[in-house]
């Protein structure tokens, strides 16, 4: 038999299920050994269903996927199971630990007696399972009990794969409504997009249009202003006037405005947008982000009115001693940044590259460590928690592993009612902290402790709504540190100091450095060129004059996924080009995508 090759077309795959290698219950991820037909040797198939057992009947469609750990795997997007005919697959199916009450012994008995009937006469006449020795009514009456809840099972996801849903989604969909799955999605299925993660408004309304919902339906109109709001979101809003989310609810949803301007007074009444003005402006927000952005603003302010955590410090005693112990001497824009940390409940420190903010913060941490202070430090990435640790030498965290996320629920078991046990929460890198995730990160912070945010409002945004750390500074309502001047050291670094100049609207030095940099620029007529340049910089010309390795020291960072010099296209090329020593030197190139949102800079967010 020939042996199938990895493809991007859909195929169809039929056979006995001989073994079910894993099976999660709560996500229904599975990883089968299919008797296929057509296959001599046993297939790996993985998927998703709610239930799955050996010598069930399973037919897929999907792909073949060559694993680099597994091998070759046949990855399917429709997984349908039905009952098996043959007497080795009942028996087999029976004995498995599906059907309560049934284990291989009783599956071997039950088979003997009733043969390839045994399905028919467990649904249509229950009583004759007592012909079966050992089995009493106790017994029996799980077996029928179990059926029973396999074949409601088995119904929903018939339902589900015949109105487009793939087997991952239809198993969260019933995990999420269990027996009601039919009748939800029936009457709503848009309530498929607020209930269930993954599933956006555009997959609830294919499945709409399958049920045969019509376009201008009321339901279809109100998941729409959610939809539009949560499309703002993805460019940094938090909501919008009411004037832009009309026309672009209209454009989005292709219905009359009077629709629209009805859906959104009816959203209103229900809460699930919120109105507010922001100025002077009418505008309309999704009621969840609204109130993290008001929480957010409130628990500021309600640490930020609270008592220090620690005694008094003499900062003219403190600022000695640190410049002492580290060997440093402090400019005296940081001296002033230390003193009024010191003296701060609630405290931004802000600046570009090479400004001293890690220095301030190292000498705040050694200053209160000194003072047994109970200190703890967070960042948004792992990357930046990483950095800042390398820097401190204390303990640094992720915000999401700070506040102890749980993969179940996606939600914190860190809040208001279990906060952190800190007298001061560090916060770094956080112009890319967002308003839902400041919002759970505050909510966690004690009473009494002290916070100090430290940022750059011109480093990368948040992915998520909202420009947190700009909005802080901006409401002067909390004692902020702006740091301007370049170091001796830093300014060696022509980044850095590019960097400054391009913040100040200024074009950067781009002519050829006089001996080495850290900073090059080279120029390109067009995506072509430009491609063939990183080509040869990558492969020849950055390992000749650094001694770097091509593969194992190289990164290349570019702002966009498509385009002749995006990171797909960029991918193909430079792995192209890496087979060239990838036996050698073991590995591939690879492009790191950094999410720059399209201008983002002269984009204002609400």
């Amino acid at each position: 038999m020939k042996r199938p090759v990895e493809n991007s077309e859909q195929e169809v795959l039929a056979g006995l299920v001989e073994r079910v290698t894993f099976h999660s219950l709560e996500s229904g991820f599975c990883v089968l050994r299919l008797k296929a037909r057509g296959h001599r040797e046993l297939v790996t198939t993985i998927g998703h269903a709610a239930m799955i057992s050996a010598g069930e009947w399973v037919t897929a469609s999907g792909d073949w996927v060559n694993d680099r750990t597994h091998g070759l795997q046949f990855r399917t997007r429709f997984l349908k199971t039905s009952a098996p005919t043959s007497l080795d697959g009942i028996e087999k199916y029976l004995g498995s630990g599906m059907i309560r009450g049934i284990g291989p012994v009783y599956a071997k008995r039950m088979v003997k007696m009733f043969g390839k009937d045994v399905f028919d006469l467990i649904e249509a006449e229950p009583a004759r399972l007592r012909e079966v020795e050992g089995i009493g009514p106790k017994r029996a009456d799980k077996i029928t009990s179990a059926w029973a809840d396999q074949k409601v099972i088995r119904e929903i996801m018939v339902f589900l794969h015949s109105h487009t849903v793939g087997t991952a989604r239809a198993v969260r969909i019933f995990k999420t409504y269990g027996v009601d799955a039919v009748q939800v999605m029936s009457e709503n299925p848009y309530r498929l997009a607020q209930d269930i993660r993954g599933i956006g408004f555009r997959t609830a309304d294919q499945i709409a249009e399958t049920l045969g919902i019509e376009k201008t339906a009321m339901i279809r109109v109100r998941a729409g202003i959610s939809y539009a709001l949560n499309e703002a979101m993805g460019n940094g809003h938090c909501g919008l006037p009411r004037k832009e989310l009309i026309p672009l609810a209209i454009k989005l949803l292709e219905v009359p405005d009077d629709l629209i301007h009805r859906a959104i007074e009816l959203e209103l009444s229900e809460g699930t947008v919120t109105a507010d003005t922001v100025g002077d402006i009418p505008c309309v927000f999704l009621s969840g982000l609204y109130h993290a952005e008001k929480g957010v603003a409130d628990r500021f302010q309600h640490l930020n009115a609270g008592p220090l955590p620690w005694p008094d410090i003499d900062a003219e005693k403190a600022i000695p001693w640190i410049e002492k112990k580290t060997g440093l001497t402090l400019a005296e824009t940081q001296a002033e940044a230390i003193r009024l940390a010191l003296h701060s409940k609630v405290m931004v420190i802000t600046g570009g590259p090479g400004v001293g903010k890690t220095t301030i913060v190292n000498s705040i941490l050694q200053i209160l460590a000194a003072k047994a202070v109970k200190l703890l430090l967070c960042a948004p990435t792992g990357r930046a928690a990483k950095r800042m640790k390398e820097a401190t030498g204390m303990e640094a965290k992720t915000i999401h592993r700070l506040l102890e996320i749980d993969p179940k629920s996606f939600g914190f078991k860190r809040n208001e009612e279990s906060p952190l046990e800190c007298d001061l929460l560090v916060v770094d890198e956080s112009s890319m902290v967002d308003v839902s995730l400041m919002h759970a990160l505050l909510k966690a912070v004690p009473d009494h402790a002290a916070l100090l945010i430290v940022g750059d409002i011109d480093q990368l945004p948040s992915v998520g709504p909202g420009q947190v750390l700009a909005d802080v500074i901006g409401s002067e309502a909390i004692p902020v540190v702006r740091l301007t001047e370049v170091f001796r050291q830093a300014a060696r670094s022509k980044i850095i100091t590019s960097a400054h100049r391009i913040n100040q609207g200024q074009i950067p030095d781009l002519g050829k450095p006089g001996g080495e940099s850290d900073f090059y620029f080279v120029p390109a007529a067009d995506p072509d060129q430009a491609v063939t340049r990183i080509l040869d910089m990558v492969k020849t010309r950055i390992p000749k004059r650094f001694g770097l390795d091509p593969i194992r020291d190289i990164q290349v960072l570019c702002p966009m996924n498509r385009g002749g010099v995006g990171a797909r296209s960029l991918n193909i090329e430079l792995q192209a080009k890496s087979e060239s020593f990838r036996g050698q030197q073991g590995g591939t190139i690879w492009v790191d995508l950094r999410a720059w949102r399209q201008g983002h800079a002269d984009r204002e967010r609400l």
